[in-house]
């Protein structure tokens, strides 16, 4: 399996594929499956914003189209974003991040920024599963 490190800088190429024409806010995530698997995605906008798709989503969706069902780690990078506290997931992707059972997320705001790793349970905690 990749390191940190690494799956930051697959995040942050991820975030090279962006559309983000509205926000200027270029996000790349990767999903690392149970068996080490690794899937990139990058946020697409769409001018009708609840059509838009954030990177963490089309990581896992891409993930979950392959036939994982558990993903252990969502590394998150947001090139546009030097100061910033980070990429941080929004409330939709942490759901999709417990349905899937990822039990780490790794957070970067930009190409110098620290790596800030968190549980899901600090970031969702009380989450609606089944």
């Amino acid at each position: 399996m990749m390191d940190d490190d690494a799956l930051i800088a697959a995040a942050r190429a991820a975030a090279e594929g962006s559309y983000s024409p509205y926000s200027k806010f270029r996000v790349g995530a990767v999903a690392v499956g149970s068996g080490g698997e690794i899937f990139t995605g990058a946020n697409v906008e769409n001018a009708a914003y609840p059509a838009s798709s954030c990177a963490e989503a089309t990581a896992i969706n891409t993930a979950v189209s392959h036939g994982v069902r558990k993903i252990d780690t969502v590394a998150v990078a947001c090139v546009d974003a030097e100061g910033a506290e980070g990429a941080y997931p929004c409330g939709r992707c942490r759901q999709i991040m417990a349905e899937f059972g990822v039990e780490r997320v790794l957070v970067s705001a930009g190409e110098d920024s620290e790596v800030r790793e968190h549980t899901l349970d600090e970031l969702l905690p009380h989450r609606f599963t089944l």
